[in-house]
C-alpha cells in the first residue's frame, strides 16, 4: 500500500514537472501567462468536480470554516501557476520549479510568526541553506553576471510563497471536509480570481486556436489527474516520505528544459539548485517527524 502511496505522489510531481515544459511551449507561442495559468485552473476545476460529483452525497459538505480555507487556498494555487509560468518567461523552467519549492520554508516563517512552530538553530540553519542555495541559483554574489533576472527570481519565490498559502488553506481546509470538495472550491475561486485578470480576447481565441490541444493537456495534466493522483498518494504514505518523492517535480521540469527546450544550468546554478533542493528535503521529513 505505501509503494502504491509513492507511486502516485512521484506521477503526480511528474505530472506538475511537465506540465512546467509544456507552459514553456505554449509561451514561446506566444501565449499570456495570465492565459495559460487560467486554462490549467479551468480545466482542472472541470476534472475536480467531476471527481466531486461522482460521490456527491458523501462529498458535500456545507460549513462556512470550510469555503473561507477553500478559497484562501484558491488564493494560493492561482498565485502559484501564474507566478511559476512568469518566472518561466523570465529566466527557465528549472530555475523556475527551483524557486518555487522553496515553500517550506515560507511556510516555517509564518508558522513562526503565527507562533506554531517553535524556532530553533536547526530551523533557522534549513532558512540559510535555501537563502545560500537562491544566491548561488541567481547569481546575486556577482552583480557584473546576474545569471537571473531581478523579475525571474521574485516570481519564483512569490510562486513559492503562494504555494505555502495553497498549503496552508488546503491543510486546513481537508480537515473540515472532504479533498474532493475542498479543490473544487478552490479552483473555482481560482477560475474567478484570474478571469478577473485575463485578457478576454486572448482568452477566447484559445478555444478556436491549434494549441488548444496543448492548453487541454496542460490542465489535464498539470492540474487534473496531478492533484488526484497526489490527494490519493498522501493518504498511502507519510508525510516525510511524500515530501522527498515530490522533488522529482523540479528535477523532472530541469530535464525537460535542457534536454527538450534547451535551457542551460551553469556549475553554479547547478549547485545552488541542489543544495535549495536537498535543504527543503531535510526540512520537510524532520517536521513530519
Amino acid at each position: 500500500m505505501r509503494f502504491a502511496g509513492v507511486g502516485l505522489v512521484m506521477l503526480a510531481a511528474i505530472c506538475w514537472g511537465i506540465s512546467g515544459g509544456i507552459a514553456d511551449i505554449l509561451m514561446t507561442r506566444g501565449w499570456d501567462p495570465i492565459v495559460i495559468s487560467f486554462y490549467r485552473g479551468a480545466v482542472g476545476f472541470i476534472c475536480f468536480f467531476a471527481w466531486f460529483l461522482f460521490r456527491f452525497r458523501k462529498n458535500w459538505f456545507a460549513s462556512a470554516r470550510l469555503y473561507i480555507w477553500s478559497l484562501l487556498a484558491g488564493v494560493g494555487v492561482a498565485g502559484n501557476f501564474t507566478f511559476y509560468f512568469l518566472s518561466i518567461q523570465a529566466s527557465s523552467v528549472a530555475v523556475a520549479a527551483t524557486l518555487m519549492y522553496t515553500a517550506p520554508v515560507f511556510v516555517l516563517l509564518i508558522s513562526f510568526l503565527l507562533r506554531i512552530e517553535r524556532s530553533t538553530w536547526f530551523k533557522w540553519g534549513c532558512i540559510s541553506g535555501v537563502l545560500m542555495g537562491i544566491v548561488l541559483l541567481t547569481g546575486v554574489y556577482n552583480t557584473d553576471s546576474i545569471s537571473v533576472s531581478f523579475l525571474g527570481a521574485a516570481a519564483g519565490l512569490t510562486a513559492g510563497l503562494s504555494y505555502a498559502l495553497f498549503i496552508f488553506g488546503f491543510k486546513n481546509a481537508s480537515s473540515i471536509g472532504k479533498p474532493q470538495t475542498s479543490l473544487t472550491i478552490a479552483f473555482f475561486s481560482f477560475c474567478l480570481i484570474l478571469f478577473l485578470f485575463t485578457d478576454k480576447g486572448e482568452t477566447a481565441a484559445v478555444v478556436t486556436s491549434s494549441d488548444i490541444g496543448w492548453f487541454l493537456l496542460l490542465g489535464i495534466v498539470g492540474a487534473g489527474i496531478s492533484f488526484i493522483f497526489y490527494v490519493m498518494g498522501i493518504r498511502r504514505t507519510t508525510p516525510a516520505t511524500a515530501s522527498m518523492v515530490a522533488m522529482v517535480e523540479p528535477v523532472t521540469a530541469s530535464l525537460f528544459g535542457v534536454l527538450l527546450i534547451g535551457d542551460h544550468l551553469s556549475l553554479m546554478q547547478l549547485l545552488g539548485m541542489l543544495l535549495i533542493l536537498f535543504t527543503v528535503t531535510v526540512l520537510s521529513v524532520k517536521q513530519s517527524d
